[in-house]
C-alpha cells in the first residue's frame, strides 16, 4: 500500500497568493451518488441532468428548451459584473446624457429626465414604465445579485437570501436598458438633421451599463445558485424519467427547477424555494385571451392618435407611429424607419396573431407540430419587449427638445396606449401555458422514451 502523502500546509502568504476561487463546487461534484431530475418548463418531460463542466449546458431532449447552463466561477463572475453595472449606472445618472443646439437655442439633459419630463407632461404611467424598466428594476436586480453572491461567498448565509433569489426570475423579463439604447440611437438620428447633437459622459457609461446588465443576466447560473443556497432534496419516490411529470402527479418548479409532487387538484408547493406549484397554470387560456383582447383594443388608439406633437417655429404638427416611419423614409433614414416599423408595427401585430393562434390550437391535437409551436412561443417571449423602442424614443425626444415655440416635442395620447400594448402583450405571453402545446402527445410517440425510462428510488438513485 503506497504511503499517504500529507496535504501541504498553506501559510498566510500562500493564501494571499492563491486564494480559493469558489467555496461552492458545482452540484455534480457534491452529488455523485444520485441523479438530479428536472421537468422541462415548456413540455413537462422528466429527465436527469448530466454532469456539466464550465461552458456546457443541458437542453431538453424533447423540445430543446435550455434547462441548465454552467459557468466557471459563477459567484465571482456575477458579482464582478453586477458591481460594474451598478458603478456604470451611478455614473450614467450623475452626468449629462445628451445635448442639442439649434439656431442658437440648446438644451442638455440627464438620462433620468426622460422619465421626469413625461411626468411633467401629465403622462405618469408612461413615466413609471420608463423609470421602472430602465433604472429602478435593473438596480434592484443588480443589488439582489450582489447580495446573493456575497451570501454564497461568506461563511454564513445573509438573511432573506432565498426570497431574494426567488425575486430574480420575476424581475428579469422587465429589464429594458438595452432597448432604451436602441431608442436613444433612433432619437439621435431623428434629431441629427435638425440640430447639432452632443454626447455626454453619461451616454457612453449608459451603453456600458446596458451591456454589463445584459452580461450579468446571462452569467447567472440559477441551478448552481439554488443548490449552493439550500442544497437539493431527493426526487420524489417513484418518479420516472422519459415520461411527462403531470402523468406521474408531479411538476417542475419554474423558479428553482426542483421537481415536486402535487395533489389531486394539481397544486403544491416547492420544497426548496417555497413557490406555488401547478400542474398547469390556472386558467391560462382564459387569462391569455383576456389580455390579448385588451391589447387589441389598446392597439387601435395607439395607431389612430398621435404618439407625439412636434412644434417648429410655432407650427404644431401631430405624428402617429406610421407617420413617423413615413417621415424617416422621406428623409432617407431607411434603416431607422425599418427598425421603428418592425418594432412598433410588425412585432405587436405578429405577437397578437401568434398568441391568438397558439390559444386556439393549444387545446387541440398538437401532433408532430408541437416543436414548431413551442419555438413560435419562445419567439413571442423574446421579441415582445423590443416594442418599447417607440415609447423610449418619445420620452427621450420630449426631454431633449424643449425650446418653446421655436422647437419642442410633447407626448401624444398614443404613447400611453402603445406602452399599454407592450406591457399587456408581455403579460399575455407570460400567462400562456406552453405545456398545453404538448399535452396531446403520448409518451410512446417519443423515440427516446424507452431508452431514458428509469425509476428513481427514495434516495433519488436509479436501481
Amino acid at each position: 500500500m503506497p504511503p499517504t502523502v500529507p496535504s501541504p500546509v498553506l501559510g498566510p502568504l500562500d493564501r494571499l497568493r492563491n486564494p480559493p476561487v469558489s467555496p461552492h463546487p458545482p452540484p455534480e461534484a457534491r452529488l455523485r451518488s444520485r441523479r438530479r431530475l428536472r421537468a422541462c418548463h415548456e413540455c413537462d418531460w422528466v429527465m436527469a441532468l448530466p454532469p456539466l463542466k464550465a461552458g456546457e449546458q443541458a437542453d431538453c431532449v424533447r423540445c430543446g428548451h435550455d434547462l441548465v447552463k454552467r459557468h466557471a466561477f459563477p459567484a465571482q463572475r456575477s458579482l464582478a459584473l453586477a458591481i460594474a453595472s451598478l458603478v456604470a449606472l451611478a455614473t450614467a445618472v450623475s452626468f449629462p446624457f445628451i445635448s442639442f443646439n439649434a439656431r442658437g437655442v440648446g438644451n442638455q439633459i440627464e438620462v433620468t429626465q426622460t422619465a421626469v419630463q413625461m411626468l411633467e407632461h401629465h403622462q405618469p404611467i408612461v413615466a413609471m414604465m420608463v423609470l421602472l424598466s430602465v433604472f429602478v428594476l435593473p438596480a434592484v436586480y443588480l443589488l439582489s445579485v450582489v447580495w446573493l453572491q456575497l451570501s454564497l461567498m461568506l461563511p454564513r448565509r445573509l438573511p432573506y437570501s432565498r426570497t431574494t433569489a426567488r425575486g430574480l426570475s420575476h424581475i428579469a423579463p422587465w429589464l429594458m436598458a438595452d432597448v432604451f439604447i436602441v431608442g436613444t440611437m433612433v432619437s439621435l438620428i431623428k434629431v441629427a438633421g435638425l440640430a447639432d447633437i452632443g454626447l455626454g459622459i453619461a451616454f457612453w457609461t449608459f451603453i456600458a451599463y446596458a451591456l454589463l446588465l445584459l452580461a450579468t443576466t446571462l452569467s447567472l447560473d440559477s441551478d448552481w445558485l439554488w443548490f449552493s443556497l439550500t442544497g437539493e432534496p431527493p426526487a420524489p419516490e417513484g418518479v420516472r424519467t422519459g415520461q411527462t411529470a403531470a402523468s406521474q402527479g408531479m411538476t417542475g418548479c419554474h423558479t428553482c427547477g426542483l421537481i415536486g409532487r402535487i395533489d389531486e387538484h394539481g397544486h403544491g408547493r416547492c420544497e426548496r424555494c417555497g413557490e406555488k406549484l401547478h400542474a398547469r397554470r390556472p386558467k391560462s387560456l382564459q387569462r391569455t385571451w383576456a389580455l390579448l383582447v385588451t391589447a387589441a383594443v389598446l392597439y387601435i388608439p395607439a395607431n389612430l392618435y398621435p404618439i407625439m406633437y412636434t412644434t417648429s417655429l410655432g407650427d404644431e404638427s401631430p405624428q402617429t407611429i406610421i407617420g413617423g416611419v413615413i417621415y424617416l423614409v422621406s428623409h432617407g433614414s431607411w434603416p431607422v424607419a425599418l427598425v421603428i416599423f418592425v418594432a412598433s408595427v410588425i412585432v405587436p401585430i405578429g405577437k397578437l396573431l401568434a398568441l391568438t393562434w397558439l390559444c386556439i390550437v393549444a387545446p387541440r391535437a398538437p401532433g408532430l407540430r408541437s416543436l414548431t409551436r413551442a419555438r413560435l412561443y419562445r419567439l413571442t417571449e423574446l421579441i415582445g419587449r423590443w416594442s418599447m423602442v417607440d415609447v423610449f424614443v418619445v420620452s427621450i425626444l420630449v426631454a431633449l427638445i424643449r425650446a418653446g415655440a421655436l422647437m419642442s416635442i410633447t407626448p401624444g395620447p398614443a404613447s400611453l396606449a402603445f406602452g399599454g400594448v407592450v406591457i399587456v402583450t408581455m403579460l399575455a405571453a407570460m400567462s400562456f401555458e406552453p405545456r398545453l402545446l404538448w399535452d396531446g402527445d403520448s409518451d410512446e410517440d417519443m423515440p427516446f422514451a424507452a431508452d431514458s425510462d428509469a425509476t428513481i428510488d427514495e434516495q433519488g438513485r436509479t436501481p
